[in-house]
């Protein structure tokens, strides 16, 4: 195991034999036919699934596992740069020079002379600073200073979707969309509840799916005052279904499809008391 003190020769090295081999694959004289016919676009369902699989083995606490799991992520990173630099639009130098530079200028208190006492100022800093950076780019010159579109739009489109209500819904929030208590959040909520329950009755699917994600956003805006993570909740009560199925399955003794809904809710009853006081 590498030592943050020594020098850093051997972490360059490893890096330098990883970019060696991506290249290598992906050279038309003798590379791999598999990593040749990939493009930015076909590698996209890779990056996503090695991002959240880097999630689970955090989650699980198994540091080979995240070693493992960081290494396949890394290797997304190569490669998109590796293909890219192929048509010279931009390398791993620039990659890492980009994101060098960003955390240079967020962080003001460390690499330059600005003071702050908190960690919620580093954090209202690094928003105004990321807020100047975002106007000053070409696209959006035209673009009013105060406008959220742009950044609200960019979250719709790049971040799974509870991730991207909660941060929708935070940044509105703070532009002054809220409501004035949380009592008015949970009368949103029955409300739309109510819209969604009249849509099954007699809307099109397409309508009923638009009631659905009302429901749903409120429900991350309830979650917000109150300070909670719908997505962390929802994986947490995913893990705690498969939990249960799996206590349900172990003591069944044929297939639970051929078991009534009465037994298999005693069953599910079972398996929730045994996992409450930690059996199994």
């Amino acid at each position: 195991m590498s030592n943050a003190a020594q020098p850093n020769v051997q972490t360059l090295a490893a890096l330098q034999r990883l970019i060696e081999v991506v290249a290598q694959l992906r050279s038309p004289d003798g590379g791999c036919p598999w990593d040749l016919a990939q493009t930015p676009q076909t590698l996209i369902p890779y990056v996503i699934e090695e991002a959240y699989e880097v999630v689970d083995a955090i989650r699980q606490g198994n540091s080979e596992a995240i070693a493992d799991e960081l290494g396949d992520l890394l290797l997304q990173v190569v490669l998109q740069a590796q293909i890219a630099s192929e048509t010279q639009q931009f390398d791993l130098t620039d990659i890492a020079n980009g994101i060098t530079e960003k955390l240079i200028r967020r962080h003001p208190h460390v690499f330059g002379d600005v003071q702050v006492q908190s960690a919620e100022e580093v954090h209202q800093n690094w928003e105004k600073i990321k807020a100047a950076e975002e106007q000053a780019k070409p696209d959006q010159a035209a673009t009013s200073e105060a406008s959220l579109v742009p950044r609200l739009s960019r979250y719709a489109r790049s971040l799974p979707p509870l991730m991207a209500g909660m941060k929708i819904s935070q940044k509105a929030a703070a532009a002054g969309f809220e409501w004035e208590d949380v009592d008015g959040v949970w009368a949103k909520f029955r409300e739309e509840l109510e819209e969604f329950h009249q849509a099954l009755a007699s809307e099109p699917k397409e309508h009923q799916q638009a009631e659905l994600g009302d429901v749903l956003f409120t429900l991350i805006n309830i979650a917000r005052w109150y300070d909670l993570d719908p997505a962390e909740a929802l994986q947490s009560t995913n893990q705690r279904f498969i939990n249960r199925l799996a206590h349900v399955e172990a003591v069944a003794d044929r297939p639970l499809s051929t078991y009534s809904l009465e037994e298999l809710e005693e069953l599910w009853q079972y398996a929730k008391a045994q996992l409450r006081q930690g059996i199994g």
